[in-house]
């Protein structure tokens, strides 16, 4: 049964992680947009309310493990083509923003491999909405 709420907790902290990421995507909608513009993505406002949109539904999915392939897929189409665009470290001049890149990077492929392993566990998860 520990294992059950260990899992649980890893859910709620995993998926809360994206769903508060989504959320900053709509609070910060402006300051996001230009960042993004910045880095070369098109439609940049666009660009961010539908990351923000897979944000929140993929972190929903995993906190709530209703349909958590869906969800997870949602998610590795989020981070693979925004950690390459967006935080592109060896495209980085300037040492300290090169440092930042790299570590959002990092922490977006790290973040990709926990959706690996998540593909891993047996459906329906414990704690979840599954129809």
């Amino acid at each position: 049964m520990y294992q059950e709420i260990l899992f649980l907790i890893g859910k709620i902290i995993y998926g809360g992680f994206f769903i508060f990421t989504g959320l900053n995507h709509f609070i910060g909608l402006k300051q996001m947009a230009e960042y993004a513009g910045l880095k070369g993505v098109p439609a940049p406002a666009v660009m961010v309310i539908v990351s923000g949109i897979m944000l929140l539904l993929g972190g929903l999915s995993i906190l709530l493990g209703f349909y958590p392939v869906a969800g997870i897929i949602l998610l590795a189409v989020f981070l693979i083509p925004t950690s390459f665009k967006m935080h592109n470290f060896w495209a980085v001049e300037d040492q300290q923003m090169k440092q930042v890149e790299m570590v959002m990077f990092l922490k977006n492929m790290a973040l990709l491999g926990a959706l690996l392993m998540f593909l891993a566990i047996p459906q329906p998860w414990p704690f979840s909405i599954m129809p």
